[in-house]
């Protein structure tokens, strides 16, 4: 008589592995990442490092989450790969995980927060659901950033992968890139250009600081405004019909 099928075995290699030790960036370049806002990180990514704004902070609005990413990948619907990331994130890491795209299982609640705190994890972000948010609340100082919330609790026997690429949040993390969370949402900084953003972001400052005082202080004009929609070929019209043109920089096509 057949047994159990062989398709429903494990497999060790794609999809069910694990690696111990990842390269991070340097404690100080995250730290000096973490003291710019998240949309002027994106800005300077040309906008395309930001998380989908489904991915947000669930637990309190100050909580900022900020440290190098230890990534997990789970089946859908289980979560024994996020027990074991607790073995293999340092202190400071951010546990991103990836849910394949589950939509109906929370794959942590209170007690993996509890036990990531105590393990020095800076917070987790999961592109799905989570449970038990006033417990994790009630920890004060962990910041969880997910999609949603539900009672409903996961599996835990795999497979699954750690510090391996994941997506989340519509973005590629790779492990030991730097996430930054705030109230704006969340961006992603490779690891590989961390050092070079620190750079880049210290100096974008320093050339807009007279601009931001200026626009503090009510002084500003939108002339650029204006020669952009010129330049481009803007129809201003006066009148609700929209029929008497007051100003229209390009001469219309003749009738042909």
């Amino acid at each position: 008589m057949a047994g159990k099928p062989k398709s429903a075995e494990m497999h060790p290699g794609p999809g069910f592995r694990i690696r111990e030790k990842i390269d991070r960036p340097r404690a100080e370049t995250i730290t000096a990442l973490g003291a710019f806002e998240t949309p002027s990180i994106s800005d300077l990514m040309n906008r395309l490092y930001a998380m989908c704004p489904a991915i947000k902070n669930l637990t309190d609005p100050n909580l900022k989450l900020l440290g190098p990413a230890t990534t997990v990948k789970c089946y859908p619907g289980d979560n024994l790969m996020v027990h074991k990331a607790l073995d293999i994130a340092a202190p400071g890491d951010v546990i991103v995980v990836d849910t394949s795209i589950q939509q109906n299982t929370a794959v942590l609640g209170d007690l993996v927060s509890t036990k990531a705190r105590h393990r020095g994890v800076a917070g987790f972000l999961v592109d799905g659901l989570i449970r038990d948010l006033p417990g994790i609340r009630a920890l004060g100082d962990f910041p969880v950033y997910a999609r949603d919330v539900t009672p409903v609790g996961p599996l835990h026997r795999g497979p699954g992968e750690i510090n391996f690429p994941v997506s989340a949040g519509g973005i590629v993390v790779q492990p030991g890139d730097v996430i930054v969370g705030d109230m704006n949402g969340v961006v992603v900084v490779p690891r590989d250009i961390a050092d070079e953003m620190v750079q880049r972001l210290t100096a974008q400052k320093a050339a807009e600081a007279d601009y931001t005082a200026s626009v503090a202080r009510g002084e500003f004009t939108n002339t650029w405004v204006d020669d952009t929609l010129e330049e481009a070929g803007v129809r201003v019209v006066n009148g609700a019909n929209g029929n008497r043109p007051a100003h229209d920089p390009k001469p219309a096509p003749a009738d042909r």
